[in-house]
């Protein structure tokens, strides 16, 4: 980061300064990355019965709106350079860039193991994948700087690695926006799920379904099934349990199960009692 700063600034190189502003969020997004991992590590409390979990999710939404609002500088400043083109010494632009790829490319190897089942991981992992295509589009634009005197290169390379940075980082954010407003995971489908429950025997119908998750590679779901009388409590929710792990990988269950004549009798209290509730037989 420094180096490009620096480098830069003596080149006069605008692609050099986004990187290194990139590289300059990156402190920080590792920064957070760590202390969410660390704090996601803390056993759960009374008051906070999940643990730090979501503290992941909060690093991954904050990495991805830094990313946001560093391309959209990055962007104006390109358009004025544009408007205004300035003599960018091509030579030791591209060296530095080289450096810069180099760093970035060892980076990204030791992040990507990881990038795709930890949203937190992948906030970080996105910050150096940006550098490293920044670092690219540098050396070109030092290169065709160098050898063809096209100043403008300068500042289509910063623009374009805005526009790629904003890409990753809106997924980013969408992404964690979701998990936070607890959406149902984009990797698995509701209305399979639901299937896959009341296709076995003894269920007789499924309600109050939700799932979401809680972290990275952390999903839950609650539900009430209803069955018949026949059916152990215990041998169907072991049933349900084997099927929901084994196609969707879901292990953090809460199901309350429930026979036809106690959800029928909570039913008619619910619709002809003075109050609404469920009696506590209904459940177990």
């Amino acid at each position: 980061m420094l180096a490009e700063a620096i480098g830069g600034w003596l080149t006069n190189s605008l692609a050099l300064i986004a990187d290194a502003g990139h590289m300059l969020t990156d402190v920080a997004a590792l920064t957070l990355t760590l202390s969410a991992i660390w704090f996601g590590s803390r056993a759960a409390t009374s008051r906070k019965t999940y643990g730090y979990y979501r503290l992941e999710i909060l690093a991954a939404f904050i990495n991805g709106i830094a990313l946001v609002l560093l391309s959209i500088w990055i962007v104006v400043e390109a358009i004025e350079r544009w408007n205004t083109p300035q003599e960018v010494a091509g030579l030791q632009m591209s060296l530095i860039a080289v450096g810069g790829l180099v760093v970035n490319i060892i980076a990204a190897f030791l992040l990507h193991a990881d990038h795709k089942h930890d949203l937190n991981m992948r906030g970080a992992f996105l910050h150096v994948l940006g550098d490293l295509l920044g670092s690219v589009m540098a050396i070109i634009a030092g290169v065709l700087i160098l050898a063809l005197g096209w100043l403008w290169a300068d500042s289509v390379g910063s623009a374009l690695i805005s526009l790629i940075i904003v890409a990753s980082a809106w997924r980013l954010i969408l992404e964690s926006v979701n998990v936070l407003l607890e959406g149902t995971p984009s990797h698995i489908d509701l209305r399979a799920v639901e299937s896959t429950m009341t296709e076995t025997p003894g269920v007789a119908g499924i309600h109050d379904l939700h799932v979401w998750t809680i972290s990275s590679g952390r999903d839950a779901l609650s539900a009430h099934i209803s069955h018949d009388d026949s059916v152990s409590h215990s041998d169907l929710l072991a049933i349900v349990r084997t099927k929901l792990h084994d196609r969707f990988g879901i292990d953090h269950l809460t199901i309350q199960m429930e026979t036809l004549s106690h959800e029928a009798e909570a039913l008619y209290v619910c619709e002809t009692g003075t109050q609404c509730f469920e009696p506590s037989r209904a459940s177990h």
